[in-house]
């Protein structure tokens, strides 16, 4: 059922790498909504992180949805790795092939939810002919490749936008980067419904402590339910 209550998303490019399954478990019990999974190349994007094997064999300790942005290029020919590894939703940038129309007919025919990423630099009308194609759009807040970058407000003409143009149409407008308790009204106000947060739900907690992501992860809800009523 489609829903455009406000959803929690936790990078886990911010967790602890050396116990991902726990972390995983950890930030559900606290009230996650979703599990956020930032996949770079050191291509397409200055970083390099996790692979269709990670996402594997994180995927039997998480309940809920697993979000996978791929920052790769090329993507399409990852995608049946990612999907086989239990990805529930796919995300490509539109800056990163010459076909992004295939590319999210291709997440589709594998049975998954289809995202299009779009970059600061990018102008929202990239989206405009492909939202009967998607899921998601996910509107990038700082330029893609590294954890912990300060937001840029700038994008948030770009997300009031977007949801203009999406109308009545089942596609949720999902925020990554820079998100924290005090970003998190800007956004839900502009038409966001899903946040990304890496450093501010995993700051200050860990496994043994994860009673801080609770905490961190219901300022942030709080914060957004309460811009939008």
């Amino acid at each position: 059922m489609f829903s455009r209550s406000i959803k929690i998303a936790p990078s886990i490019l911010a967790a602890d790498f050396a116990n991902f399954g726990a972390e995983c478990r950890a930030i559900e019990a606290q009230g996650a909504d979703w599990v956020h999974v930032d996949v770079m190349d050191g291509h397409f994007v200055p970083n390099l992180t996790f692979g269709p094997a990670m996402c594997a064999a994180i995927r039997p300790h998480i309940k809920g949805i697993m979000d996978v942005h791929l920052m790769i290029s090329p993507v399409d020919v990852y995608l049946e790795a990612y999907a086989s590894a239990g990805a529930d939703v796919i995300t490509a940038h539109v800056e990163a092939g010459p076909h992004i129309h295939r590319t999210l007919q291709a997440i589709r025919a594998l049975g998954k939810k289809a995202g299009l990423a779009i970059n600061p630099g990018t102008p929202v009308e990239a989206a405009a002919e492909l939202l009967d194609m998607v899921d998601l759009v996910c509107v990038m807040t700082v330029n893609p490749g590294f954890g912990g970058q300060s937001f840029i407000e700038g994008q948030v003409p770009k997300i009031a936008r977007l949801r203009q143009m999406i109308g009545d149409r089942p596609v949720h407008i999902e925020i990554d980067g820079g998100i924290t308790a005090t970003t998190a009204p800007v956004v839900a106000r502009a038409g966001a419904d899903v946040l990304v947060a890496g450093s501010a739900v995993f700051k200050g907690g860990s496994v043994d402590a994860a009673d801080v992501y609770g905490k961190n992860i219901r300022a942030i809800r709080a914060a957004a339910e309460a811009a939008v009523g």
